[in-house]
């Protein structure tokens, strides 16, 4: 090691994911009972450490493709929790990442063998250290990101309905959107391609499915254009 960096105090950096789903009708993160100590059996996001020859990306992908299962993902860095008494077992800074997954292909035994929930953002438990604040500016993250990206892509089904469509965007804005001027407007964009068949689980009459028109998107995504500006979000 260079002399000069032997006079550095020496800390752990750890990697925190917050994970995002939708069950159709709610927002919901995904959360394990910590296995030990500190705050064992406590609710937490989940987490580990940075290995020495590992970039803090390649740890995040690890953490989550050992938890879901899943490799292919959308995640984005949110941000770096330093505090120095954060965490009660050592000096530990923490590099917090946030991930979309649709919950339908998080295999029920690895929730299990990992002990992991699926919670209600509006019903979470107290966490463990400062989980809670990286919880909420990922949430305050995912509503950004949603005014101008789809990230229906990552949360929505294959084939889902307009119906689907505003009642993610209802739970991540917290809010409650009329539902023609929601339809028309988001129909008017062309990133929707309807399909014939119809979902006829919540109605007699039934609702089209639709599916995201990526091509359409990423030609609008180079215009700059906000989908929040357009669909009322």
């Amino acid at each position: 090691m260079i002399e000069e960096y032997k006079q550095h105090d020496r800390l752990l950096l750890a990697i925190d994911c917050i994970i995002f789903g939708f069950d159709g009708t709610r927002l919901k993160a995904l959360l394990v009972k910590r296995g030990f100590d500190p705050e064992k059996n406590k609710w937490s996001l989940i987490g580990g450490f940075v290995g020495k020859k590992e970039g803090v990306d390649e740890a995040a992908r690890r953490v989550l493709l050992e938890l879901t299962g899943l490799d292919n993902i959308f995640m984005e860095q949110l941000h770096v929790f330093g505090d120095t008494n954060r965490d009660p077992g050592s000096r530990v800074v923490s590099v917090a990442y946030y991930a979309l997954i649709r919950i339908e292909d998080y295999a029920e035994e690895l929730m299990i063998a990992h002990n992991a929930h699926w919670v209600d953002v509006k019903r979470v438990p107290p966490l463990v250290f400062d989980h809670k604040k990286m919880l909420r500016m990922a949430q305050e993250r995912l509503r950004q990101k949603a005014a101008n990206h789809p990230i229906g892509f990552e949360l929505l089904p294959e084939k889902f309905t307009l119906p689907q469509l505003q009642l993610l965007y209802e739970a991540i804005y917290e809010t409650e959107l009329d539902k023609r001027n929601f339809s028309k407007k988001i129909l008017s964009l062309g990133i929707l391609n309807k399909l014939d068949e119809k979902d006829h689980s919540s109605s007699r009459k039934g609702a089209y499915f639709y599916v995201f028109n990526r091509k359409k998107y990423r030609e609008l995504d180079k215009q700059g254009f906000k989908l929040n500006t357009i669909t009322g979000l």
